[in-house]
């Protein structure tokens, strides 16, 4: 199964920009022979202003994919949880699983409305760089989960 976050905005070339980039390319690697990956990094950036614009380019990158959302309202899941849905996703045949990650406003309602499902790293509100870090080093640590790696400690 395949992996995508998209994300709004550029993330420059900042240390979160290094941080997602290294932890998609070890989630690419590891992920392989277990049938997860590559985690690819899909940034978006809107020509016109508001989320609906912002919405209509999540979408037409997610076309065909398993949709999830990442807001502050959504799921949340311990990482062996995690890991273990990302696991069933697979196992259960889906080709293509995307994180829709929102720009500075979040993500439109009908990003939301046509998600499978929504995942949050708690109530905050994280910066869409950062988010995207942590979406990927979360990938990585399931993905090392799921191999049986000393990575993650409970």
């Amino acid at each position: 199964m395949k992996l995508a976050v998209i994300a709004i905005g550029r993330p420059g070339r900042g240390p979160e920009a290094t941080l997602a980039a290294d932890y998609a390319g070890r989630a690419t690697l590891a992920g392989r022979p277990l049938g997860l990956g590559p985690l690819e990094l899909i940034d978006l950036e809107a020509r016109k202003p508001g989320r609906a614009a912002e919405a209509e380019l999540i979408l037409r990158a997610a076309d065909g994919a398993h949709l999830i959302a990442c807001d502050e309202r959504g799921r949340t899941f311990s990482s062996r949880a995690f890991a273990d849905h990302l696991a069933m996703l697979r196992d259960r045949g889906e080709r293509r699983l995307a994180f829709a990650v929102g720009g500075a406003d979040g993500l439109d309602d009908s990003v939301r409305a046509a998600a499978a499902s929504t995942l949050a790293f708690g109530p905050q509100t994280w910066p869409h760089a950062l988010a995207r870090a942590m979406l990927a080093e979360q990938l990585y640590r399931a993905v090392t989960i799921l191999a049986g790696s000393p990575y993650h400690r409970d």
